[in-house]
Formats: C-alpha cells, sequence, structure tokens
C-alpha cells in the first residue's frame, strides 16, 4: 500500500477529540456531575449498605477511545513484514515483555507481566468489526450498539443487566455504573436504569448535609402518591444518591500496597476498586481512556505518545488489580477500541485508522500467559486495503466473557442474530 502522510487534522481527529470534549464538559455543566438514567422499570427497592450480591461476579469495560493500536500493545515480532512497514515506530523485538514464540507486548505493559506469568492476563488478536468502518463516532456506536441492523436503541451491556435479573428483584442503576464521566456510553444505554457519573463522591445533591437532607425530605414528600415514569424516576435518584452516601462521603486509602498513578485512569479505577469493595451491587463497570488517536509522533513524547498511553494502562490496571486483594477473583477486566491502526507508517511518524486490532483480559476466569485468535499474517495478500484483517469478531470476545463470569445470562438475547466464534480465552463452566 502506498505511504499515507497525514496529520491528526487530516481526518477531523483533532475535531474528534476536541468536540467530544466540549460535548461532555457542556453536557456535564448541564446536568451535573451525575445523571441516573432510564429508570421507568419495575418498583426500585432499596438495600442496605455493604450488601453482597447472591452473584459477586463484576465486569469492567475498559475503552481505549481514539482507535488504539493493537499491533504496538500486543507485537508480532516474528513478522518481517511488520518492522518493514514500521521501519521508524515498530517496537524493537528486543524490547518486548512476555515474549513468546511470536507475540510480545509492549515493553511499557511490563507492570501487566506478574499477572501474565499468573495466568491471569492475555490478549486475543485480529479481532474487530465485521467491515472496515473508520469513522471515531459512527465505529464507537457499533461496537457498544452490539446489534448490527437493529432499529433499537439500546447498548450490549444494557441487554446483559436486564438479562441477569437485579440482585433486589426488580430495576437497580447501581447494576450499571459509567465511572470517570456523567455521560453514559451507547453500550450502557437503554430501558435498564445505570449511572454515569465522574467520581463516587459526585453522586449527591445539590448543597451541603443539612440541605441534603431537607431537600430529599421535601421532594419525596411533593411526590409522595404520584404515580408513572416521572415519579418512579425522582424516587429511584433519592434512593440511589441515600443508598451511596457511605460511598460518596469519603475516599479510602488503596489496600495492598497499590499505587495508583496520578492519572484520569488511575484515579477513576481507584474510585472503582472502592465501589467494588463496598458490595453495594455494581455488575457491570465502564470506563474511557482517551488519546489514542495517533496520527503523528509515535516514537516522539507528545500528546499522543504510545509509551505514555500504555505505561498508563499498565500501572493503573496493576495498582487496580492489587488494590482489590482477594476481591480480584471477581473482577474481570476487558479493553476495546472502535478499531485498530493501519499496519504500515505514515508520512508523520504514525499510524492512520485502521481495521484488526487486540482486546486485552485481565482477571477472573481469563485464560492467561497467551495470544488467543487466529493470526491472519502481514503480507501483503493478507492485509485488508493495507490493514490487519478481522479474523474473530469482537462480540465472541465478549460473549465469551460473559458466558464465563455470567453464566446465567443468555448470550442470544445479549447479542442477538450472533453466532460466536470459539476464542478459548476464557474459562467456561461446565
Amino acid at each position: 500500500m502506498n505511504d499515507f502522510p497525514s496529520t491528526a487534522g487530516a481526518c477531523g481527529c483533532d475535531d474528534f477529540r476536541a468536540s467530544r470534549r466540549t460535548m461532555l464538559a457542556g453536557m456535564g455543566a448541564v446536568l451535573g456531575a451525575t445523571v441516573v438514567s432510564s429508570m421507568i422499570g419495575d418498583a426500585y427497592r432499596q438495600v442496605a449498605y455493604g450488601a453482597t450480591p447472591a452473584d459477586p461476579g463484576v465486569l469492567v469495560v475498559l475503552s481505549l477511545r481514539g482507535g488504539a493500536d493493537g499491533l504496538s500493545l500486543v507485537v508480532p515480532y516474528q513478522e518481517q513484514a511488520y518492522y518493514q512497514a514500521r521501519p521508524r515506530i515498530g517496537i524493537p523485538a528486543g524490547s518486548l515483555v512476555a515474549k513468546g514464540d511470536f507475540f510480545g507486548l509492549h515493553p511499557k505493559l511490563a507492570p501487566l507481566v506478574p499477572f501474565w506469568e499468573a495466568g491471569t492476563f492475555g490478549a486475543v488478536h485480529a479481532v474487530g468489526l465485521p467491515q472496515p468502518n473508520r469513522s471515531h463516532f459512527s465505529a464507537m456506536e457499533v461496537v457498544e450498539d452490539a446489534d448490527p441492523g437493529s432499529t433499537e436503541r439500546r447498548g450490549w451491556i444494557n441487554r446483559l443487566i436486564g438479562n441477569l435479573g437485579s440482585t433486589l428483584g426488580g430495576a437497580d442503576p447501581v447494576e450499571g455504573v459509567q465511572l470517570g464521566g456523567s455521560i453514559i456510553p451507547t453500550s450502557l444505554y437503554g430501558p435498564e436504569p445505570v449511572l454515569g457519573m465522574r467520581s463516587l463522591q459526585d453522586l449527591t445533591l445539590v448543597g451541603d448535609a443539612t440541605e441534603n437532607r431537607r431537600t430529599q425530605r421535601s421532594t419525596r414528600t411533593m411526590w409522595a402518591g404520584t404515580r408513572g415514569p416521572m415519579a418512579q424516576g425522582v424516587t429511584s435518584a433519592l434512593d440511589t444518591v441515600q443508598r451511596f452516601g457511605g460511598l460518596s462521603s469519603s475516599q479510602p486509602a488503596p489496600q495492598n500496597g497499590a499505587l495508583y498513578p496520578s492519572t484520569g485512569l488511575g484515579e477513576v479505577l481507584e474510585n472503582t476498586a472502592h465501589l467494588i469493595r463496598s458490595g453495594i451491587g455494581a455488575r457491570v463497570v465502564t470506563i474511557d481512556q482517551g488519546d489514542w488517536d495517533m496520527h503523528v509522533g509515535l516514537g516522539e513524547l507528545s500528546w499522543g505518545d504510545m509509551q505514555r498511553n500504555a505505561g498508563d494502562l499498565a500501572r493503573s490496571l496493576a495498582a487496580f488489580m492489587t488494590d482489590l486483594g482477594p476481591l480480584a477473583s471477581q473482577v474481570t477486566v476487558v479493553t476495546v477500541s472502535e478499531f485498530g491502526r493501519r499496519v504500515e507508517q505514515n508520512g508523520a511518524n504514525g499510524l492512520d485508522h485502521g481495521f484488526g486490532n487486540a482486546m486485552l483480559l485481565l482477571g477472573a476466569g481469563v485464560k492467561g500467559g497467551q495470544v488467543h485468535g487466529q493470526w491472519p499474517g502481514l503480507g501483503a495478500t493478507d492485509l485488508v486495503e493495507g490493514d490487519l484483517m478481522v479474523t474473530r469478531d469482537y462480540r465472541s470476545v465478549f460473549a465469551e466473557v460473559v458466558r464465563s463470569r455470567f453464566p446465567s445470562a443468555s448470550v442470544p438475547k445479549v447479542f442477538p442474530a450472533f453466532s460466536p466464534e470459539s476464542i478459548g480465552a476464557m474459562h467456561l463452566p461446565g
């Protein structure tokens, strides 16, 4: 394929970053720090703080926004075509960690090597959408909706939560949580109630403690005896704020000697560990890590530097699993990105939007210490329009995670009209 000299602005990706951030900031200012979404299901029933759900399994879906380069994170170092296509930005074979016979991990993923060696950290390569889609917003929506052709606006995680059945016997907004931002992703959108918040400390009513109590009393009195979706939503929101009272009032120090980096991802994962430890009933937590759209200067210390992002990812996840301690045996983390990057570097020492990618899996149920999937090769005839071929649909990875961690769920209901391929990346029941 030809070289594609470009900059981030050439594809509108500067606009992608700026518009997304502006949108989130603006919506956050309007809606406040927390959004309690879609509370129109069955009657919500409060439980005591610290209650333990019957099924304690928790899934953390970490979205690497912008199109992460899986060929830099999980490097096929035995493919000479990789280094021929990336003479200035290829990851040197000698610097790779967790190096196997064919693949090795980016050196900045070193904090996760102990989990790789313990068999709880692994990867799946050459995964992605059924068809190439190199538009950030369009591809994100397709990935998170996971129901091509459907006219229903409902994400796959919302379908999963609805399929599990609340531990409270009714719709429970705590079961699906977006942390790090109050705008919920497409994956959570739908009829099941969910929460979106920047942090646990933000889940409170406006005003000081005395004003909060007065507001809650007066609001409950005003809506008492009223029926309908709006009344139920108000009551659910008030109950949720009350239920989170013990969580939002303080942030305890990390446990087990965990050291989080002072980054956005580190802070959100520290909050996530606090949420999981509370036993309040979270089942799926979604988190974003942005700025993976690296069109320029992959080898330079810049805003889009692969080293910085990969290092932040690894240090934050390692601290998270350490912080959880024994609870790590109940938690599974999966990363996903809307698409991969092109195989060949562009004229600006970066990578343009591509197709096939890698997904990382960490924690409970993972068959770690290896790279799963069907590798297609990087030869000229192996590529799809200059990109890594997708040999496994990303939904197959999620479906296997669902089967492993939520065996009561119906995979066909979570991923309608889809027949998952076997991945082998998760231990399955039975």
